[in-house]
């Protein structure tokens, strides 16, 4: 355990050494159990409240450093950045220049089950994987409060995985406390085949008047109570997100259809998920889903997932 309280992420993700300087960490998925977003900032970004959770859906990171100085990237899926775009190499570009070590070097290989464009924060786990990651192979012993500067400019969603299993996130979502959570909770994750941009589904969000509290959702959660937690699930994105997409509507209602606890789009979608009372439920709801309408979007994806332990 750290002195946040929380346990050593390297500890909670699967993690395997391979000699001192290589390492295979697994980067979870997450999914929002509650979105608010309460204004607009100057900046062009938006301050936001937001209760996200780890769940057992993983890409996995391949890491090996060395002394070139020079980092490189591969990734197995056909279409995912491998250049300065994407935040795994933002990331470790910015780690080498907060240690200013520009002689540390790594060849990472990425290899990814996470769908993107789906607001499962695929490439925030990444980036933040590759800074635990680097941190133990390069030997630097930056403390989780300076990974977390790191990562939270390299994007919104990066600093979160820091802190596992949940963490109530704050600003522009950046800001983390971790969050008790009672017990694992099962859900069913269904990915359309349609992705979504956050960036054109906030340009479609109208903000709050009145922001809805996300106190109910945290006490279901230190509960441990999926009934509860399926009652208080919000994302305010849903509605913006809907009218980009009319099809994950569709499905986000024929996954409510189907007697989960609750259903919800994740992020700014595509997915939709289910939260479940126990993994057998999460296994009929799933085969219900699917069985309900085959011809709904049959390139969907559907994934039986579980939190990571509290």
């Amino acid at each position: 355990m750290t002195r946040l309280g929380v346990p050593d992420p390297l500890a909670v993700y699967p993690t395997f050494y391979a000699g001192q300087n290589a390492i295979l960490v697994a980067a979870p998925a997450k999914l929002n159990l509650f979105l608010e977003i309460l204004n607009k900032r100057a900046d062009g970004y938006h301050d936001l409240e937001s209760l996200m959770l780890t769940v057992d859906l993983y890409d996995t990171l391949e890491i090996r450093g060395n002394s070139s100085g020079a980092i490189s990237l591969v990734c197995d899926t056909p279409g995912v950045p491998t250049g300065p775009e994407n935040l795994v190499l933002k990331a470790t570009t910015a780690l080498q220049m907060h240690v200013n070590r520009l002689d540390l070097g790594a060849s990472i290989r990425l290899t990814k089950r996470i769908p993107m464009q789906a607001g499962l924060a695929g490439g925030s786990t990444d980036a933040a994987i590759a800074l635990l990651g680097l941190n133990e192979i390069w030997k630097l012993a930056l403390t989780r409060e300076e990974l977390a500067v790191i990562a939270s400019s390299v994007g919104s969603d990066v600093a979160f995985f820091l802190t596992p299993p949940a963490g109530w996130c704050v600003g522009r979502g950046e800001v983390v406390t971790p969050e008790p959570v009672g017990r694992t909770l099962d859900f069913v994750v269904v990915c359309p085949s349609v992705g979504l941009a956050t960036a054109d589904v906030y340009r479609k969000l109208a903000v709050p008047a009145s922001p809805v509290s996300g106190e109910p959702l945290r006490a279901a959660v230190r509960l441990g109570d999926p009934t509860a937690v399926g009652r208080a699930l919000f994302n305010r994105l849903e509605e913006p997100a809907f009218a980009l997409s009319p099809k994950v509507e569709v499905i986000r209602n024929r996954l409510a259809g189907v007697a989960p606890c609750g259903a919800r789009m994740s992020g700014s979608g595509s997915a939709v998920f289910a939260v479940c009372r126990d993994r057998a439920e999460a296994t009929r709801v799933a085969a219900a889903f699917r069985n309900a309408d085959p011809g709904l979007d049959q390139d969907s994806r559907i994934f039986v997932v579980r939190s990571l332990a509290p």
